[in-house]
């Protein structure tokens, strides 16, 4: 056992120092230049606080693949809050995402790309390319088989079933798509098709994992092949989230989301709320060495209002330090009596890649749950089911 560094120690201790401006794309950022000069942006993207909305990731992924040097400014999505007045006086639908070029408001994700596209050229195929029709239609089809799965209560185990059978079968004409390039892709290279099944590809991966116990990655190898190809991009890595966020995002903004309650559905959402969360299908390329110096040095950023918003406030302070002195040494070091409910409910609020990217969530999840099982068992006050607004981001924003 060892004693809890102090904060001037773990600060010590990182030297975690990226930037969010020309550095890797990452959800902190309020500016991107890609090595360009700021009077050359022309584009301003509004997105949500979170990194929640599966539209926003398909523009922000769009500018990212391309470099186009952007402007970011955060709203609240709708299941999460009021509008802000200045966005409502901008855009009065008070849709997301938005963007704004050359003095034009532009929304929906499709007609937002056509836009880029017009102004900046294709992403490999163009929207409307004879081969993309087709694919973005498939890319409809699954996702209407997927919200029928997940979405609306089954009657009955055989309902379950075959909404099951419905998706999976949609699933294998999109592994046949794939088998039709050489490469992962849907079509080579990496392009305006791959970007459009991104978000909701991945909301599905988490969701079935969680909810039906069904792992998209292990039934279906050319998903799996073209996630790995994903996740080999910069891009992809820095608006990319996990099982735990999306698990827990999703049903605010599906109108809910059911479990079939199996043997298997509820394996995995044990694993995913209560780990261990290496090893769970959401990622598979290598970790970064640089991910518990990432971890701590999300945590010194937010530490005070972290401290403030724990509803077990006076024993938060030392517990913390010392999942922080575990996460950093990987020595046992017990908390105080109450430190297990005070570290679980800020396990259970990390989110990606809002806060830090995907292994350094990891990292830090399970040194808060190794250091809370030091002293008990006792979990979080839960996540609110119809909504995370216990997460507003304006502190975090403020700082």
């Amino acid at each position: 056992m060892t004693t809890a560094l102090n904060w001037n120690e773990l600060e010590a201790r990182t030297d975690w120092h990226p930037d969010p401006i020309h550095g890797p794309t990452n959800s902190q950022a309020t500016l991107r230049l890609f090595g360009a000069a700021e009077s050359d942006v022309q584009v301003t993207l509004f997105r949500d606080h979170h990194a929640w909305c599966p539209y926003c990731q398909k523009v922000w992924l769009w500018l990212e693949e391309k470099q186009i040097p952007y402007r970011i400014r955060k709203v609240t999505m709708f299941c999460y809050g009021e509008k802000e007045p200045w966005y409502r006086q901008k855009v009065p639908s008070g849709m997301l995402p938005a963007l704004e070029l050359s003095g034009r408001v532009f929304t929906e994700s499709d007609r937002i790309l056509q836009v880029l596209e017009d102004a900046f050229g294709p992403l490999s195929h163009g929207l409307n390319d004879r081969a993309v029709i087709p694919l973005r239609q498939l890319e409809r089809a699954l996702f209407r088989d997927w919200c029928e799965w997940l979405c609306r209560p089954a009657r009955s185990p055989q309902e379950d079933r075959q909404r099951q059978q419905n998706f999976i079968a949609t699933a294998q004409q999109v592994e046949s798509a794939l088998s039709q390039t050489p490469g992962p892709f849907f079509l080579e290279p990496f392009g305006t098709v791959d970007i459009i099944f991104t978000p909701y590809v991945e909301r599905m991966n988490a969701s079935l994992f969680y909810y039906k116990g069904y792992s998209l990655r292990q039934h279906h190898p050319r998903l799996a092949a073209w996630f790995d190809a994903l996740e080999s991009r910069p891009t992809y890595r820095g608006t990319q989230s996990d099982f735990h966020t999306h698990a827990h995002d999703l049903p605010p903004q599906m109108g809910g989301c059911w479990s079939n309650g199996t043997p298997e559905a509820l394996t995995c959402q044990r694993q995913v709320d209560r780990g261990p969360w290496l090893g769970l299908p959401d990622v598979n390329y290598d970790e970064p060495e640089t991910t518990r110096r990432e971890a701590l040095y999300r945590v010194l950023k937010h530490r005070h209002h972290i401290l403030d918003v724990n509803p077990h406030r006076q024993v938060m302070d030392q517990s913390l330090r010392c999942a922080l002195t575990h996460l950093i040494t990987g020595e046992p070091c017990p908390p105080p009596t109450d430190g297990d409910l005070a570290l679980r409910y800020l396990r259970d609020r990390i989110s990606v890649p809002r806060d830090m990217s995907i292994y350094a969530a990891k990292r830090l999840r399970a040194s808060l749950e190794y250091t809370a099982a030091l002293v008990g068992d006792r979990q979080g006050v839960p996540i609110p089911t119809q909504h995370r607004r216990d997460q507003d981001p304006a502190a975090f924003a403020q700082r």
